[in-house]
């Protein structure tokens, strides 16, 4: 089920049987010279729709939370970012908003790693809101869980089989390649990467970032991606994340 797809007597209904909602959560950035803005909300919705219609079980998916932290790409046009306080207080509202119903368990399905950090933080915040008050014990239990896409079981295998040399750490061509399988008409098929491989370090604020990596990659040859790759990801993912979802909904 879809949470943006459902009706209130749908989502009550849900609640009867089950108070666990996956949310993915990622980032509008840039992605190199061939990759989408949108990639790292892309990637963890595309795998838990793909996760959702293909299960013989059901599971609820939230609507995507597409704008993270990504101030450090902001030297890119097109990049959108939240401030960390801003993501936290937003995702302690996404969250209150579903306690109220009766939603205790929230899988958070990540696609960015800059938004880690302030995940943690903002599962800090919620608990630490819970922990404060004088009536905490008498209050429903609540689970938060983050789980990163390319963390799933066997994912970063074929990450390595696909692409073993030039995958990298940011455009790379794993998260490419699923972006192509679910927009096929929007890739790119004619840009040039120079250097083939892009370097590889450290970055503090957009200035140095831009400086550092020119055309938006870290590590990686993006070239590589295809949209037959991406649907060998995306089902592989999928499966997995089923089968840890369900063990999170107990």
């Amino acid at each position: 089920m879809i949470l943006e797809l459902s009706t209130w007597q749908d989502i009550e209904a849900w609640l009867e049987r089950s108070s666990t909602i996956l949310i993915p959560i990622g980032s509008m950035e840039q992605h190199g010279p061939n990759g989408f803005i949108g990639t790292d909300a892309i990637c963890p919705s595309v795998i838990a729709r793909e996760a959702e219609s293909s299960s013989s079980e059901s599971m609820l998916v939230g609507p995507t939370f597409s704008v993270g932290c990504a101030q450090h790409h902001l030297g890119f046009p097109g990049t959108i970012t939240l401030r960390p306080s801003t993501m936290i207080a937003a995702m302690v509202d996404w969250t209150e908003s579903l306690v109220r119903h009766g939603f205790r368990r929230f899988y958070w399905f990540n696609g960015h790693g800059g938004n880690i950090a302030t995940i943690d933080a903002a599962f800090s915040e919620i608990h630490a809101k819970r922990s404060f008050r004088s009536d905490g014990d008498k209050l429903p239990g609540l689970e938060l869980k983050l789980v990163n896409w390319w963390d799933l079981p066997k994912v970063a295998g074929l990450c390595t089989q696909l692409y073993p040399v030039g995958h990298g750490s940011h455009a790379t061509a794993s998260e490419v390649s699923v972006t192509y399988a679910a927009y096929p008409d929007y890739r790119k098929t004619d840009v040039a990467m120079s250097p083939k491989v892009a370097p590889s370090g450290d970055f503090g604020d957009a200035w140095q970032y831009r400086e550092r990596f020119a055309d938006g990659r870290i590590g990686s040859d993006p070239s590589l991606s295809n949209a037959e790759d991406g649907r060998q990801l995306i089902e592989l993912a999928a499966a997995q994340l089923r089968s840890d979802l369900a063990k999170f909904a107990g």
